[in-house]
């Protein structure tokens, strides 16, 4: 009886947290500077949260991945979505990598890219207004516990004029959501422009190349972050750790421009789709109110205007899924 109760004990008693590879520590991403009385002062580098949040922004944003074409307000879709994106794998604010080989180095040891799957449904509507979509869906980051809700909605301005040299146009409004990563949270809208033509090949398959405009809009939000998790402020003569916890500032929206191209390739009801996205260099700055000092590496101060100074990145999607009319 007893070895009954404790093994129950054991397996209904919380386990401690696990995180994977990919998963953010972004305690890492300060700077300790030491008086020389052994007082340590923890500068949180804005620059750096602003680069993580830019190039993850990338990683976890909604992908095009459909033509400009709508499905109809008979039409139903469900895909299987995959896709790797290039980072700036010596960028020093990936040292908030839970896997980083030197936490407290200057430069990153992350992949060169970061790979997703997800899991996509796409309807066609008559209601509000006819030539309109919404799709709903789910990103996950390989090795990590980061997941996003993603929803859009796409409105077909000119489509179906197949047998005419008139390119199909829509436009559409996408948010990524992330969740599951305690120290932040990070919201990606975006607005999108997509041209694209119909082609039918032998009476049987169905050819869509597209092409199209994306404008990114990342806001990422802090939580409250423990720079020094390895020591327990309740232990008697460590109360004052506590006083180190501390919340990075809101930053000012980041804005990333992507270019994208791909081709959905359809036979029957089963359809494959292939896209290429190529985002710029960031280049916004969060410009702080009461100083118009930029921000440096390691930085000083809090006080200062932060640069996204992520380098431009390039993406592979390729979605796999039926259509249903």
């Amino acid at each position: 009886m007893v070895r009954r109760f404790l093994a129950l004990a054991v397996l209904l008693a919380p386990g401690a947290a696990i995180a994977d590879d990919n998963d953010l520590v972004l305690g890492r991403l300060t700077n300790r500077m030491d008086d020389g009385m052994g007082n340590i002062t923890i500068i949180p580098q804005n620059q750096e949260f602003r680069t993580l949040a830019s190039e993850l922004g990338v990683v976890l944003a909604p992908h095009m991945l459909t033509p400009a074409d709508t499905l109809g307000f008979g039409g139903f879709q469900l895909t299987a979505d995959y896709t790797t994106t290039t980072i700036d794998s010596g960028g020093s604010h990936w040292r908030a990598r839970e896997a980083e080989s030197d936490p407290g180095g200057t430069t990153g040891h992350a992949p060169s890219s970061l790979t997703t799957y997800g899991f996509f449904a796409r309807k066609g509507m008559w209601f509000p207004i006819p030539s309109f979509e919404v799709g709903i869906g789910a990103t996950h980051v390989v090795d990590s516990q980061i997941w996003t809700a993603q929803l859009y909605a796409k409105l077909a301005l000119v489509e179906g004029y197949h047998q005419l040299p008139i390119p199909s146009i829509a436009v559409r409004g996408a948010v990524s959501r992330m969740m599951a990563q305690r120290e932040m949270d990070l919201t990606v809208t975006s607005f999108d422009i997509t041209a694209s033509k119909h082609f039918g090949i032998g009476g049987t398959w169905q050819l869509h190349p597209f092409a199209g405009w994306n404008l990114l809009m990342i806001i990422p939000r802090s939580e409250v972050i423990d720079p020094t998790p390895h020591i327990d402020p309740l232990v008697p003569g460590q109360e004052m750790d506590s006083n180190n916890s501390f919340v990075f500032k809101d930053q000012d929206l980041i804005l990333r421009n992507r270019f994208m191209a791909g081709v959905k390739v359809k036979f029957a009801a089963v359809q494959v789709t292939v896209e290429g996205t190529y985002a710029l260099a960031g280049s916004s700055k969060d410009d702080r109110s009461g100083t118009n000092v930029e921000c440096t590496l390691p930085a000083t101060t809090a006080s200062c205007d932060a640069k996204d100074t992520s380098k431009s990145q390039r993406t592979l999607a390729v979605s796999v899924g039926v259509d249903f009319y």
